[in-house]
């Protein structure tokens, strides 16, 4: 029987995936509030999985939008990139679904300190790492593309983040190119994702889609936040909340 949202778990997850949108529109991560979120409502974790697939599309679909209108993704870039997330996600879905539910869990406590890192290593001041000829580019981003397509579809929490810091590291753009053209590759990734979990039947639609309108509020606030220049996330807030959430898993996963 088809799991019904109830006032409860709207009331957890709304709110928190608004903050992930933001979040994630700036400079990834948001995926580090947004899936606990789902965990704490209740889903187990392979619907969980799914349903934060549909929201998270949403609101990258949105953040897409204002990058596009702003002029800040690097569609040379980014085609490629796209071209192999799609089959990446695909089948880090796939291996998703072929995991057991104990193992799914396990392996985001795993996972998540990880993306946390990341996201608080990152600066917006970021230099190129090396100096690669620009005939090489379009074949490290769809190199790119593939191997982040490949953990998003598998675990997702950071891929945004792991997006913007290669883009920046080895394909020398700048910040709110970086994060514009990370929004186009993560939402094809989302979308193939997301493609596989419908099939699978691992989605709460009334769930998801009311997530993914706060989602895409947040997303469209922090994409223009991010252009204007002003992209400071809080990453101490993030960062707590990601704590709480880490633990309440940790917990449930191993105790």
């Amino acid at each position: 029987m088809p799991i019904q949202p109830t006032l409860a778990m709207l009331a957890i997850v709304c709110p928190l995936c608004f903050f992930s949108g933001l979040v994630d529109a700036i400079g990834g991560g948001g995926g580090l509030i947004s899936l606990p979120a789902y965990y704490l409502a209740g889903l187990p974790p392979k619907l969980m999985a799914g349903t934060n697939k549909l929201s998270a599309s949403i609101g990258a679909a949105a953040a897409t939008a204002r990058y596009m209108r702003g002029g800040h993704i690097l569609w040379r870039l980014a085609l490629p990139a796209v071209a192999l997330a799609l089959p990446g996600s695909w089948l880090g879905t796939l291996l998703l679904n072929a995991l057991p539910d104990q193992q799914i869990v396990r392996m985001l406590v795993l996972v998540l300190p990880v993306a946390a890192a990341a996201v608080l290593l990152r600066r917006g001041s970021l230099k190129p790492l090396i100096a690669l000829p620009c005939a090489a580019l379009p074949f490290v981003c769809a190199a790119t593309g593939f191997a982040i397509g490949f953990y998003d579809g598998l675990a997702g929490p950071g891929a945004g983040t792991f997006l913007i810091l290669l883009f920046t590291l080895f394909a020398g753009m700048d910040a709110v190119d970086a994060s514009g053209t990370a929004r186009v590759v993560n939402l094809a990734s989302n979308v193939a994702s997301l493609a596989t979990q419908i099939v699978s039947g691992h989605v709460v639609f009334a769930l998801g889609l009311a997530a993914g309108v706060f989602s895409a509020a947040g997303a469209a606030l922090g994409a223009r936040m991010a252009i204007r220049g002003g992209a400071k996330v809080i990453r101490a807030v993030m960062l707590g909340v990601m704590a709480l959430l880490l633990i309440f898993m940790a917990n449930e996963a191993f105790f």
